[in-house]
């Protein structure tokens, strides 16, 4: 299970940051990362973190969030900055014990309930 915390309502060009915290320990996901799900549309990938360090970035992420995790805390984080009002979304914290790729895109096999984002202009 995965426990996301840290949404609420900002005003456009403010930060947020989203937390996540897996039941298990985090050493046993080799890859992690965030969905995000806006009003009326498809989920998107926003950014993902692998075991081994490497990061990937939807377009609409890079230069303002940033993905990272504190081992000792056990907690995975999504630093929104700059935040516009299209980055209203749930945001979703996904894992996966194994990263496989299908149709080009990581699977994950773990899902948490989902934290509202709202942007204001």
């Amino acid at each position: 299970q995965l426990a996301e915390s840290g949404g609420g309502l900002v005003q456009a060009g403010g930060s947020l940051r989203l937390s996540c915290v897996p039941s298990g320990s985090i050493f046993s996901f080799n890859i992690m990362g965030w969905y995000r799900q806006p009003p009326g549309n498809e989920r998107e990938l926003v950014a993902i973190l692998t075991s081994d360090g490497q990061t990937h970035y939807a377009d609409s992420a890079k230069g303002r969030f940033t993905i990272s995790k504190d081992t000792d805390k056990n907690t995975l984080y999504l630093q929104m900055n700059s935040l516009k009002p299209e980055d209203t979304a749930v945001y979703y914290c996904v894992a996966n014990h194994v990263i496989q790729i299908v149709s080009g895109k990581p699977t994950f096999e773990s899902w948490g309930q989902g934290t509202q984002v709202t942007v204001s202009s």
